[in-house]
């Protein structure tokens, strides 16, 4: 079954705005294997569940030709609005049902997405799709170790974190379970004797608090909470970036703090 839950215009503004492209190191991480299993020319990636693009823009340098794919014409439209990448294509459709023939692609990607996907479907048409030594690269953070701090203040933050973390658990669907297990199960599933699953890639950013306020609201089960008590959840990012601001002794919600975030990363590769 595929999930609808990122498909509201207003859902893909916040999106845009405040979900992270995913790490220069990851990039590296995929692009390394694909040279090892696969080799060049890199002719065809495809983005699964590509949302607003981040993925796709920070791949797409690296191919000839890449397509992004998602449900939501929302999404899409929101990537399609961003100027300057040429060999990118963005297209309505589904992870489960592939657009392109067999032994076509080159790279099939998907980056905080395959846990929505219906894996067995998904991965019958990845062996249908990928070339000869073409690659699965799925790759996603565990937001449970997302670690915060400034200055002195590590332990509040964080705290404070994991409280809304608490609030919007009724409203989590089991496929972010999924994620935050970092796809064992799918790796698992995956029919191909050569693959890896990389589990604790540890990369350090800096985020201001109005920016962290928008990536809470950019959740799923933000916004499923949204749905049901609009005011309850507008009073939450407000609540929560007040204290934030608290503890850290400043008024500006421009004000940046350290992120530390650990991603993951399967990858896979068809036999010749």
């Amino acid at each position: 079954m595929t999930h609808r839950l990122f498909e509201r215009k207003d859902h893909a503004s916040i999106y845009q705005k405040y979900r992270f492209t995913p790490p220069d190191e990851l990039k590296s991480i995929i692009l390394q294997y694909l040279d090892e299993k696969k080799g060049k020319p890199h002719v065809l990636a495809v983005d699964l569940g590509c949302g607003t693009g981040q993925n796709s823009r920070l791949l797409a340098p690296h191919f000839q030709e890449l397509v992004g794919m998602d449900i939501s014409e929302c999404q899409l439209e929101e990537a399609r609005a961003v100027p300057g990448y040429p060999n990118i294509k963005y297209r309505k459709g589904l992870a489960e049902e592939l657009p392109f023939p067999g032994d076509s692609v080159d790279l099939l990607t998907a980056a905080s997405a395959a846990h929505w996907f219906d894996q067995p479907r998904f991965l019958a048409e990845a062996r249908r799709v990928l070339k000869p030594r073409g690659c699965i690269a799925l790759l996603g953070f565990n937001d449970s170790n997302t670690r915060l701090r400034y200055q002195d203040c590590g332990e509040s933050l964080n705290r404070i974190y994991e409280e809304v973390k608490q609030v919007l658990l009724p409203y989590t669907s089991d496929q972010v379970a999924v994620a935050d297990g970092k796809l064992e199960e799918l790796y698992s599933a995956i029919p191909f004797p050569d693959k890896e699953r990389m589990e604790c890639i540890e990369v350090k950013s800096s985020i201001s608090v109005r920016n962290l306020m928008g990536f809470i609201e950019s959740w799923s089960m933000f916004q499923v909470y949204k749905n049901k008590d609009p005011q309850a959840a507008g009073d939450l990012l407000l609540n929560t970036q007040r204290r934030f601001l608290e503890e850290m002794a400043v008024t500006s919600p421009e004000t940046e703090m350290e992120q530390e975030m650990q991603y993951f990363c399967v990858l896979a590769s068809k036999p010749q």
